[in-house]
């Protein structure tokens, strides 16, 4: 299957207007030239990205506000996106998390982080495999995982979990396709210094974090070169394969005391 090549070509980005979409975008802009569909829900910061690119990179660039948890808004997205019959590619990333014990997490924010990270994917990727799995269509989807999707992490256990779920689905789904020239890649990365992580509850891990530019880089690679499950960063996915070897009560309780440490720290100092 020959690479993608991203330039005058449409890749819809979901969670585009901060973090690790944002500096996608960025990148598939600046660097490849592919003009851009842009989702999320914050229209001010998805405007002021449009102005951004289309004056400094000259690409073309559409806006659609819509919020992901919503699994109507999420076939809009798809629907505006496929309307022109040209979209090429698609990076599914938008996504949200809870850093804290589970039993605090309120039962409307856990619907809604199942709702953006589960049931809006899920969605949106059935209405893009319907659209690329057509004779002659050329093209690509991302799913946006996580190495946390891997081994489930302690106070991030609603996360870990919906993660778990996109890697497992993103993963079956590569080996159902039927079009030769389609291509469903997984891209699990790990922590990433975002807006996400940007608060003092990540304080302890922060020296963990991979800049967002280098995760960016990998990600759009990854696409790129139609990867099956793609880790970035040499260190990642060294522990990767290493932690395989390991009992994953042993893993988890290790994390656990990492996590516990930070969240605690972060709550004396409030």
């Amino acid at each position: 299957m020959k690479n993608l090549a991203l330039n005058n070509q449409w890749v819809l980005v979901t969670g585009a207007s901060s973090g690790l979409g944002q500096e996608m975008a960025r990148q598939l802009a600046h660097i490849h030239k592919a003009n851009l569909i842009i989702a999320a829900r914050r229209a001010d910061k998805l405007n002021e990205l449009k102005a951004e690119l289309e004056k400094a990179a000259g690409i073309q660039v559409k806006v659609i506000v819509a919020d992901l948890s919503i699994p109507e808004e999420a076939d809009r997205v798809i629907a505006e996106s496929i309307a022109g019959n040209n979209l090429y590619a698609a990076i599914l990333n938008a996504g949200v998390t809870y850093f804290g014990r589970h039993t605090e997490l309120a039962w409307d924010n856990f619907e809604t982080i199942l709702k953006t990270n589960v049931v809006g994917v899920v969605r949106m990727t059935n209405n893009l495999v319907k659209y690329f799995e057509q004779p002659g269509k050329n093209g690509a989807v991302m799913l946006v995982s996580s190495m946390a999707g891997f081994f489930p992490v302690p106070y991030q256990a609603a996360y870990s979990a919906t993660k778990a779920f996109i890697t497992a689905f993103g993963n079956a789904l590569h080996n159902e396709l039927t079009n030769p020239n389609f291509s469903v890649t997984v891209f699990a990365p790990g922590g990433i210094a975002t807006e996400m992580t940007d608060n003092s509850k990540f304080n302890e891990l922060k020296g963990w974090l991979m800049p967002v530019s280098e995760a960016a880089k990998e990600a759009i690679h990854a696409l790129i070169t139609r990867k099956y499950n793609y880790v970035p960063g040499l260190l990642n996915r060294v522990g990767n394969v290493f932690m395989n070897f390991l009992p994953a009560k042993f893993i988890g309780g290790k994390m656990s005391k990492v996590y516990l440490k930070s969240l605690n720290k972060s709550a004396q100092q409030e």
